[in-house]
């Protein structure tokens, strides 16, 4: 199903001769016989991975001899009546749209669902390019499959647009599907978030290794795809960056094939450290939103709390990277966007404001799992091991990390044990003994604080 209505359209194919160079390359690498299409397929259909998948259906969906693009959802989510309203509005407000699904003879089922008459479910508009967690947003059409053993058991390619809390449990059932198969897939993996392993030795868990875990699929066939960007503002052709990280193998193939005219992508080797700072910058923006509401959008505020949360964040890469200048610069911009318009920096106004509570959880209708979350808990629970110790300047003695952290120590008690209310997170900002931010970084860059072991490395390691 192509997703192109023609020239005119909006995600149509400039320039069509390259793109299906592109897509020759490819498949010439994966070794792909001519009549057997290139099987891409998201899993997962949150916003990043339905765009993701969006994008790959508007840039080649057309050429269908070649390459087949299809996304995997469960089935059963209902869309609520005001939903279905408000993706009426939409639909109405955009021509194209309105004239795409008259064409398609779905345009009754939205009139029925405004009225009442019908409940949509979230794999049924997906199919007409509405994603339940961006509605603002129509998509093209997708080939959306419901069942997982369908969807993923001759895929090329399988991309990863599940929360890290669901990918360990989904490619686990993948993994037994995948028993037969002779030749691994590429896996292309958008989840931003870790857990925290604590035995033999304290070590993140990425959702890599987890789907490595998972299926027995190479790390070297597994990458991560990270950057400063939101997903609506991508598929509307804002200017964008990414970075693919893994092996030299597939990353560089990868990120010609990926990369479009509006969507650059870079590529680099440094897979686990990216993925780890990709979960780091959704828990400071949780308190990045707390704190704007309940200063009432204070930029004096916001901008004390940017240069705290930041230096923490300088203070934690140091014991993660024994290089980490190299990701100052795409950690800061990650950190940039989510802040001013991420999910979870609107989760923690929201929280800070009362009109979310900690009892609704972390999956939030109209928005997906805020992956911050299980991040605070991860990152505190890893960096409260003695194991780790550091030396405090002024006590002069050793602490766990998590002690040079104030503001994720603010947050576990919010979000995690829950005996603060939203508001003390002000306290970690303002206290009158706190380092200057600049002290702490200095503190990084003086003492040797890499800790390997902390993503699974042996001490001494050096990585290429």
């Amino acid at each position: 199903m192509g997703g192109a209505e023609g020239p005119g359209h909006p995600n149509g194919h400039a320039n069509g001769a390259v793109v299906e160079e592109k897509l020759d390359e490819l498949r010439r690498q994966l070794g792909k016989a001519d009549g057997d299409p290139l099987r891409i397929v998201g899993v997962g259909a949150g916003a990043w991975g339905s765009v993701f998948c969006a994008l790959l259906q508007d840039a080649y969906g057309h050429l269908r001899d070649k390459a087949q693009v299809r996304i995997w959802r469960r089935p059963g989510r209902a869309v609520d009546r005001a939903t279905a309203e408000h993706l009426f509005e939409v639909i109405n407000a955009r021509e194209d749209v309105l004239r795409r699904l008259i064409r398609r003879c779905a345009y009754l089922k939205y009139v029925e669902a405004r009225l009442g008459d019908r409940t949509l479910y979230a794999d049924e508009i997906l199919r007409d390019g509405f994603c339940l967690n961006m509605i603002d947003t129509p998509l093209c059409p997708l080939k959306v499959v419901t069942n997982l053993q369908e969807a993923v058991w001759d895929a090329d390619i399988v991309v990863n647009g599940l929360p890290s809390t669901d990918t360990r449990e989904v490619f686990g059932e993948i993994g037994r599907y995948w028993k037969e198969r002779i030749t691994a897939p590429i896996i292309i993996s958008l989840a931003k978030g870790i857990e925290a392993s604590l035995d033999p030795l304290p070590r993140i868990i990425t959702p890599t290794q987890m789907i490595s875990n998972a299926t027995g699929v190479p790390l070297e066939n597994i990458l991560y795809l990270g950057g400063p960007n939101i997903a609506s503002e991508i598929y509307n052709k804002e200017y964008a960056n990414a970075r693919i990280c893994g092996a030299d193998k597939w990353r560089k193939p990868l990120a010609k094939f990926l990369r479009q005219p509006h969507f650059i992508v870079w590529d680099n080797s440094d897979l686990i450290t990216h993925e780890v700072m990709g979960g780091l910058k959704n828990v400071y923006a949780i308190g990045a939103g707390m704190v704007a509401a309940l200063t009432n959008e204070s930029a004096t505020s916001k901008s004390v709390y940017f240069a705290l949360c930041t230096s923490e964040m300088i203070y934690i890469t140091h014991l993660l990277e024994e290089e980490p200048e190299k990701l100052a610069g795409p950690l800061l911009a990650d950190t940039y966007v989510t802040l001013l318009k991420g999910r979870n920096a609107w989760y923690g106004q929201k929280l800070a404001k009362g009109e979310l509570t900690l009892e609704m959880g972390d999956s939030i209708k109209g928005k997906g799992t805020i992956q911050g979350v299980s991040a605070v808990d991860a990152f505190y629970e890893l960096l409260s091991q003695d194991s780790l110790s550091v030396m405090h300047p002024e006590a002069n003695k050793s602490v766990a990390p998590v002690e040079m952290c104030p503001i994720l120590k603010a947050l576990h008690r919010i979000l995690i044990k829950r005996d603060r209310p939203a508001d003390s997170i002000l306290q970690a900002i303002r206290d009158e003994t706190m380092y200057d931010p600049r002290e702490r970084i200095e503190m990084a860059q003086g003492h040797s604080l890499y800790r390997p072991s902390l993503l699974g490395q042996p001490k001494g390691d050096v990585k290429a």
